[in-house]
């Protein structure tokens, strides 16, 4: 059966679209069935499709789709591995799992990076992978349902990529800490944050800064509010520790 498709690819389809399913293939260990919704998932917004009645098509609605079904799976997951561990270190240890760096590395040592579509000229393309890795789970579950994708995750992700016991033992809560630190020598730490204009070619990104009166302690970038202060908070803990 596996050679007759191949026989079947080899005929009928483009020599870029016989690269695109075989490269596809091997990432995800079988043939898929609907090429059509993997093609989408790495269509970022910039080179979104558009059709005669002028909508749009590109893979935000998948990685709407792929975030909540990664953060089912690795919910259950996280579960049944920890049965005695409360609610607080499972939420913790989810967001090390599913965090933008993370998904970014997913993306780029699985391959799904080499696959993304994008005209943008943000200077931080890198969030791109990790949006394309969620719509890529949202393009898994659409073909296989949700069995199929938890198995994809479970032995295709977490077994080769992430190291629970390490992320385990991995410090993340960078604003919690510069704050206790402001608290212990007795100087006030003040955030803030901007957010850059966001155009269609590149999304928004907001730009924190860490003050101690009016001197920059430090400054981080993020996709968000949250993520520019704990990169900014890291920045600064590490010209404090130095």
């Amino acid at each position: 059966m596996l050679y007759r498709l191949s026989e079947l690819i080899r005929v009928f389809i483009s020599q870029k679209e016989r690269s695109f399913f075989l490269r596809l293939s091997e990432i995800l260990g079988y043939f898929p069935h609907n090429i059509n919704i993997y093609e989408t998932a790495f269509v970022h917004k910039s080179a979104s499709k558009t059709f005669s009645d002028g909508s749009l098509i590109n893979n935000e609605r998948l990685e709407y789709l792929g975030d909540a079904i990664l953060d089912a799976v690795i919910a259950d997951f996280l579960f049944n591995k920890f049965p005695r561990k409360d609610e607080g270190f499972l939420t913790q240890l989810r967001s090390k799992i599913v965090n933008r760096d993370m998904l970014n590395d997913l993306a780029i040592n699985t391959g799904v990076s080499e696959l993304v579509i994008s005209f943008t000229s943000n200077c931080n393309h890198k969030y791109i992978y990790g949006d394309a890795f969620e719509a890529f789970i949202g393009a898994i579950y659409m073909d296989k349902g949700f069995k199929g994708t938890k198995n994809f995750i479970l032995n295709k992700i977490i077994k080769p990529f992430i190291d629970i016991n390490e992320l385990i033992e991995k410090e993340t809560d960078f604003k919690s800490r510069i704050i206790e630190w402001g608290q212990k020598n007795k100087q006030e730490i003040n955030f803030t944050c901007v957010e850059e204009e966001a155009s269609a070619e590149n999304p928004p990104i907001f730009v924190s800064h860490i003050k101690i009166l009016d001197k920059v302690l430090g400054e981080g970038t993020g996709n968000s509010k949250k993520e520019a202060e704990q990169n900014a908070a890291e920045n600064a803990l590490s010209k404090i520790d130095n």
